[in-house]
């Protein structure tokens, strides 16, 4: 039982790393472009931009998930996405924002000083954000984005509400299936150890990018 328990939840587990494995590829650099937008001087550009961010931070992941879902059926009578299509939508849109933030606030945080010196050197505004202020930028975002990551993982979970058979939902599943519950806590083992192999990446990561302090 034990084993049959464990390749069940390492089944659920991976739907629940995929998910989150494509919602980071898509969202950092969605993410990136989206606090460019927030930071604009076109202004009609960075008010939609800073009301799209405003609205999706504001409501909750699942209504998010739901709406995505279904509302292409309800609304205008159109075929549903798949579950885990919808679901990989929701989360991308979701944590971009999040990450938007997060990037536009590293961003901003940089000294002007070091702008205007890079212009006066000659260099163009591409040649200033990626050779002087890019890495500054990942050193200061790397432990909010870490949160953010971990975060992510558990999130996951509110996949269900589309039934997508996640870790959970395999773990939870017993409860009817067996009229057990032990495999249900089970599950928290599976996050408990993926969340700290993060933790100790993440602050690998940091201690690489100790020089510039």
């Amino acid at each position: 039982m034990f084993w049959s328990v464990t390749l069940s939840l390492l089944q659920g587990f991976g739907k629940s790393f995929k998910l989150f494995a494509l919602t980071l590829l898509f969202a950092l650099p969605l993410g990136l472009i989206v606090s460019f937008g927030s930071m604009s001087r076109f202004t009609p550009l960075r008010l939609i931009t800073n009301l799209v961010v405003w609205v999706i931070r504001g409501t909750p992941l699942m209504l998010q998930l739901l709406v995505i879902f279904y509302g292409p059926g309800l609304l205008w009578k159109a075929d549903l996405l798949p579950r885990f299509t919808a679901a990989l939508i929701g989360f991308v849109i979701n944590y971009a924002c999040y990450f938007s933030e997060i990037f536009r606030g590293g961003i901003q945080s940089i000294p002007r000083g070091q702008y205007e010196a890079g212009q006066v050197l000659g260099m163009t505004k591409a040649q200033i954000f990626f050779k002087v202020t890019l890495l500054q930028v990942i050193k200061r975002v790397i432990p909010p984005l870490g949160n953010e990551t971990i975060t992510l993982i558990k999130d996951t979970a509110l996949a269900r509400v589309i039934s997508v058979y996640e870790i959970i939902w395999n773990g939870q599943a017993y409860i009817k299936s067996a009229g057990i519950i032990w495999p249900l806590f089970y599950t928290a083992v599976f996050y408990l150890i993926f969340n700290g192999l993060l933790t100790i990446l993440f602050g690998y990561i940091e201690r690489r990018l100790e020089y510039f302090k």
